[in-house]
């Protein structure tokens, strides 16, 4: 077993599971912040909808799409010059996060509004009927009632995540990405590419568990 994994360093291993870790966290937050704002500001101007305003949703179902549609390893490349400006660098933990925030961000908030379309527009009409204004309806009655749906896409845009920080490595973001790069491809050292894969398919096990059981805890059918 030690001559299998004679070109693993624990201590490499180790630090670039935390850097993943960071990576994941960090732009996991800002695309819970960023997303669901924009999650429920897609659905409020959608069609049929309260304040349906078309030329509003077109504009922000273009500007989702876009970002959607392209590539993050094409994302990664492109915002070099943005994630300069704002992290002052493009390497490592702070440079990742900045276009794994801009590649999910869009894909989360399509998810949120999604999971708000399957709201019940009985529960929104008897929100308003009772004189709710529009954060209370969105707080009272909006969230919690798709709040099943909104753990779920959450849990999915944190596994998508996680195989953007791996692609992230391309371009020295560092993570078990990097390290699969950079030893197990490019050095052809077999055993780190088997050990950082396996961790990868561990994170993404975990994650989904862990959805799974919120769902199930809140779902209220």
């Amino acid at each position: 077993m030690n001559q299998f994994f004679s070109n693993v360093d624990w201590y490499d291993i180790w630090m670039a599971t935390l850097d993943t870790l960071l990576m994941l966290g960090g732009s996991m937050l800002f695309t819970l912040l960023l997303g669901l704002p924009l999650g429920i500001l897609l659905f409020m101007t959608g069609p049929k909808q309260m304040f349906e305003q078309k030329g509003l949703y077109a504009l922000l179902s273009f500007f989702v799409n876009v970002l959607r549609s392209l590539p993050f390893i094409i994302l990664l490349i492109v915002m070099i010059p943005l994630t300069l400006m704002i992290t002052g660098t493009s390497l490592g933990v702070a440079g990742a996060i900045p276009p794994l925030v801009v590649g999910a961000t869009p894909f989360f908030a399509r998810l949120v509004e999604t999971a708000l379309r399957e709201v019940d527009r009985g529960i929104i009409e008897a929100t308003q009927a009772m004189g709710a204004n529009t954060r209370q309806i969105i707080i009272n009655a909006l969230l919690p009632e798709a709040r099943p749906g909104i753990i779920a896409a959450t849990t999915v845009t944190a596994i998508t995540l996680v195989s953007y920080t791996a692609m992230a490595g391309v371009v020295g973001a560092g993570g078990l990405g990097d390290l699969a790069i950079r030893y197990g491809y490019q050095r052809f050292q077999t055993d780190v590419m088997v050990v950082t894969v396996v961790l990868l398919l561990i994170l993404v096990q975990i994650l989904q568990m862990l959805g799974d059981r919120l769902v199930v805890h809140y779902s209220r059918k």
